[in-house]
């Protein structure tokens, strides 16, 4: 694959987003500091590394698994593979629509979810890809041919129960469609959620007992689409809410919210309240109305009433532009006091920041791991390693625009301003991607 500067002309193809031309792997890799002996398992992060033809968009590489083994506080291997797809290194003629209708030609490019000892790779047009844990894929996955229509990039899976809620949404109707798993990753119920037309709906949030949807006013342009650019745009005429459903209730049942406009890639977390549910996110006023980054994104609340019908909301934080935000596995869907974000700096675009923030929701104080000037980390992901809601660990892939080296870094959660209690080099530089995992040995 060429890596020339012809390639490198916007600016998901320029400096570190810009792809990476090798699979490699390196084992036994030098680490700075110690890595705690309680963690063994793999991170993986995923994101677009394009294999053919400049994209139209970030969004749109083929999909590269970056991963590192740790095992008994050894940093064992770290290896780039790509998630071959049936789409992998194919191009499509201005205005071909194929690649959206076969739900087998997925970039898997976006994140990952392990669920009934399966791992898959997921974005959210497509069908998800099976991988393994040492980044080798195995195919698509239909559920037994039960899954027909597209699969989110961000399932939930219930810590407490093991089923896993997901969803589709396309610019065909029915635009939006719930699944629910059972433990065992058998698709049990598929609904259409009724919504106002073609929105792109990234992510949403369950609860203990409840599904919550973001009908937001990014919505499709089929004018976009056929000139093979990215095919969502912001629209002042689109109303932006908010449904609450029973996690295993019918679309008839879903209470809408009527919300202030705004658009929100991904929540942190939300949680049951009584009659209430308590949606934290990182919201932006606007987005893609007049370019990338219209405005930041920051920690937000909304808190929706369904005995009265009412909805409040608050901003957090207002201070600090995030996003990729999360809580502990653990605590997906149950009430959170901390929560992670990754920094993103002022840009036109995607930009990413040098800090990593861990907000504390009862005290309302924020400690942060700053990385320094040049070096930008990650999502950080967090892994498990006490009793305490933040006894754990964070981990994310570092960057040095001052040497442009790339390197994985862990993070005390109970102490992120200390900064990393270890670091381990890598071989070759890790683009910037989307999000990551952390799968412990089982």
């Amino acid at each position: 694959m060429a890596d020339g500067a012809e390639r490198r002309t916007s600016w998901w193809l320029a400096g570190n987003f810009a792809p990476v031309d090798r699979e490699v792997e390196a084992f036994d890799l030098k680490v700075e500091g110690a890595l705690p002996p309680e963690l063994n398992g793999v991170f993986m992060r995923n994101g677009p590394n394009p294999a053919a033809a400049p994209t139209p968009h970030w969004f749109f590489g083929d999909g590269m698994l970056h991963g590192l083994r740790i095992e008994n506080g050894r940093a064992r291997w770290y290896r780039n593979r790509y998630i071959e797809t049936a789409r992998r290194g194919r191009t499509f003629a201005q205005g071909d629509v194929s690649a959206i209708m076969d739900k087998t030609l997925s970039t898997a490019n976006t994140a990952l979810v392990r669920h009934a000892g399966r791992i898959l790779a997921l974005e959210e047009a497509h069908f998800p890809y099976e991988v393994d844990a040492e980044l080798a894929t195995r195919g698509a996955v239909d559920f037994g041919g039960k899954l027909t229509t597209s699969f989110t990039a961000h399932p939930k899976v219930c810590p407490e129960t093991g089923e896993m809620m997901a969803f589709g949404y396309g610019f065909m109707a029915p635009h939006l469609v719930y699944h629910r798993f059972d433990r065992e990753g058998c698709l049990v119920q598929s609904e259409a959620i009724d919504v106002g037309g073609p929105t792109m709906i990234h992510d949403f949030c369950t609860t203990r007992t409840r599904t919550i949807f973001m009908d937001l006013p990014i919505v499709f342009d089929l004018q976009l689409a056929i000139q093979g650019s990215m095919p969502y745009r912001w629209s002042d005429d689109y109303p932006a809410r908010l449904g609450v459903m029973a996690r295993d209730g019918k679309a008839s049942d879903v209470q809408w919210f009527d919300i202030a406009p705004c658009y929100v890639f991904h929540p942190m977390n939300a949680y049951d309240d009584g009659p209430r549910v308590v949606l934290d996110v990182a919201r932006y006023t606007t987005m893609w109305k007049h370019g990338f980054a219209d405005s930041p994104g920051l920690l937000h609340r909304f808190v929706l009433d369904t005995a009265t019908g009412k909805v409040s909301e608050s901003t957090i934080d207002a201070h600090r532009a995030l996003d990729f935000p999360r809580v502990p596995d653990a605590r997906v869907g149950l009430k959170h006091r901390y929560g992670y974000a990754m920094e993103s700096a002022e840009s036109d675009n995607v930009a990413f920041g040098t800090s990593v923030h861990k907000f504390d929701l009862e005290s309302g104080a924020v400690e942060s791991c700053d990385f320094g000037a040049g070096r930008h980390p990650g999502e950080a992901v967090f892994a498990k390693a006490g009793v305490a809601e933040d006894a754990g660990y964070l981990m994310t892939f570092v960057h040095d625009d001052n040497t442009g080296v790339s390197e994985f870094a862990v993070i005390d959660a109970t102490a992120p301003s200390r900064g990393p209690v270890a670091r381990v080099a890598l071989p070759q530089r890790v683009p910037y991607g989307f999000h990551g995992a952390w799968f412990a040995d089982v």
